[in-house]
Formats: structure tokens, C-alpha cells, sequence
């Protein structure tokens, strides 16, 4: 009897700590806000009036938000496209016979532990109008200054490079471990019948580690949706507006949106119903990557 009673129960007590922090960090958050959200909540007021879905219709009707939305996707598709790409190519290199790969992969994580301050200092040095290094070599093609900061276009550029800079490495080894996963006699076979490297990773690898890219893109895309430190140093840096994204909101986030009304206009009503869209958003977005890899992966295997 007590052998069978610790047999049923002993499982749910080994998971109930997570259960339990999730409840407490996750859940618990997650619900309060939404019930802030349906309030006129702000720290000049001792009361805190229901106004129900008030805070709702006034943000779908800011245009800065839209903005903000814009924004935060065409960040997200110009560095995760790309990166993903990126990752996948490095990890295949580094899955060949190569010299020093323990040291190459490595050097793959340094990007990921740099602080992201040095990062966007150094970037904003190389994207700098006046003495930058990226348009001392576009001067070489007959290009001009570019104010990288100031259109947005060339600012979503910008951003997109440092983050595809800190994120691509480490993509690349969780590539890598799936690729170390894939049996070695399917491209020892390949080679023999006269399949180069850029055909086993797109007849081989890919198939194989399908599973692993779908889990990359989702977890890419919901960080993507979340960016906030890139715009918000990137805003100091320039010289611009640095909750707003610059002077004309050029480069303002959906996180750096919630956190200029929430902690420099302390509306946290209001800024509770962006975080609560927000979240909503980035739920909708990663369903539809899901879908997408998922029926790309039904056509191609």
C-alpha cells in the first residue's frame, strides 16, 4: 500500500515546484495584469477607477502603437530571417572535419555573453554618421553619410545587425547539436554519389533537424517581438528620443512602447492593455510560424 501510494504521489511532488513558480511568476503576473489593465491605474491617484475595456479602444486607436507594431515586426523579420539562415550555415561548417572546432564553436557563444550595452555602444560607434566604420567603407563605393539613426529604414538595419550579431552563434550550436544527431552514413552515401556540401545541407541536414528549426523560429520570433535593449540603448547612443525610439518614433518597439508609458508616463493601466495586446500578438505570430514550418516541413519531406 505505501509502496503504491509513493508510486502515484512521488511524481506530482517532484513537478509541483515548477508548478508552483510558474504559478507564483508566470500565472499569477499574467492575470494581475490583465485586471490592472481594465483600470485607470497610475501612481498620481490613490484611487484606481474601472473603466473596463476603456484602455483597449484608446490603444487601438494610437497611432504610435500601430507604429510601434510596424516597427517591432520589420525588426524581427530583417534579423531573424537572415539569422537563422546564418545559423544553420555556420553549424553545418562547423559539423565538417574541421581544424580547431572546439575553439570555433566557442567563440560562437562569445556574441551571446557580451553585454549588450558594450554591444550597442560599439555598434553605434560602426553605424555612426560623421566617423562610423560601416560608411568610411560605403564612401568607397561612392555612397554618402548615411544617418543611420535618423530614417527608419536605415535604423530597423542597424538594429537588426546587432541583434542578429548576439543571436546567430548561439542558434548555430543548438543547429549543431541536432546535426550531430544525424547519421553519419547518409552523407558518407551522399558523397559517393557526387553530392556537394550545399546539396547534403539542403537534401539532408534540413530534413533531419526540421523539429529543431521549428523550435528556433518560435523561440526567434517570440524574442523578436520582445526586443527592447537594442532600441532603448540605440536611442541613448544617437542622441535621440530614448523611450520614444528616436525623435520620430522611428525605431520605437512594442516593449519599448509599454515602457515609456508605463515607467516614464506611470500609466500602468494603460500600459498594462499594450503588454496584455502585446502578448497577444506575439502568441499570433508564433502560431503562424508554427503553421508555416509545419506545413513546409508536410511538402518537402
Amino acid at each position: 500500500m505505501r509502496h503504491t501510494l509513493d508510486t502515484r504521489v512521488s511524481p506530482y511532488a517532484y513537478v509541483a515546484p515548477f508548478f508552483l513558480l510558474f504559478g507564483a511568476f508566470g500565472l499569477f503576473p499574467l492575470a494581475y495584469t490583465a485586471w490592472v489593465s481594465l483600470h485607470e491605474w497610475t501612481l498620481l491617484d490613490e484611487e484606481q477607477t474601472f473603466v473596463g475595456l476603456g484602455n483597449y479602444g484608446t490603444l487601438l486607436s494610437d497611432a504610435y502603437f500601430w507604429n510601434a507594431t510596424f516597427n517591432t515586426l520589420s525588426i524581427g523579420f530583417l534579423s531573424t530571417a537572415p539569422q537563422l539562415v546564418l545559423a544553420i550555415w555556420l553549424a553545418h561548417l562547423l559539423n565538417s572535419k574541421l581544424r580547431f572546432q572546439t575553439f570555433f564553436r566557442i567563440s560562437l557563444l562569445v556574441p551571446n555573453v557580451t553585454s549588450v550595452v558594450a554591444v550597442v555602444v560599439i555598434f553605434s560607434q560602426l553605424f555612426g554618421r560623421d566617423f562610423g566604420l560601416i560608411n568610411w567603407v560605403l564612401s568607397w563605393f561612392g555612397v554618402g553619410q548615411i544617418d543611420w539613426a535618423a530614417g527608419t529604414a536605415t535604423s530597423h538595419v542597424a538594429l537588426s545587425v546587432m541583434i542578429m550579431w548576439r543571436w546567430t552563434g548561439y542558434n548555430a550550436l543548438i543547429f549543431l547539436a541536432a546535426m550531430q544527431a544525424v547519421p553519419r552514413e547518409l552523407y558518407e552515401a551522399a558523397t559517393l554519389d557526387g553530392a556537394g556540401h550545399l546539396r547534403q545541407l539542403v537534401r539532408i541536414t534540413v530534413p533531419m533537424i526540421r523539429p529543431t528549426i521549428i523550435f528556433v523560429v518560435i523561440v526567434s520570433t517570440i524574442g523578436a517581438m520582445q526586443v527592447i535593449a537594442e532600441p532603448l540603448l540605440f536611442g541613448s547612443s544617437s542622441g535621440g528620443g530614448i523611450v520614444t525610439g528616436g525623435p520620430d518614433r522611428q525605431f520605437q518597439t512594442l516593449a519599448l512602447y509599454v515602457y515609456e508609458h508605463g515607467f516614464t508616463r506611470f500609466d500602468f493601466g494603460y500600459a498594462s492593455a499594450a503588454s496584455w495586446v502585446m502578448f497577444l500578438f506575439v502568441v499570433a505570430v508564433a502560431g503562424v510560424n508554427y503553421l508555416v514550418t509545419r506545413r513546409v516541413k508536410g511538402g518537402v519531406i
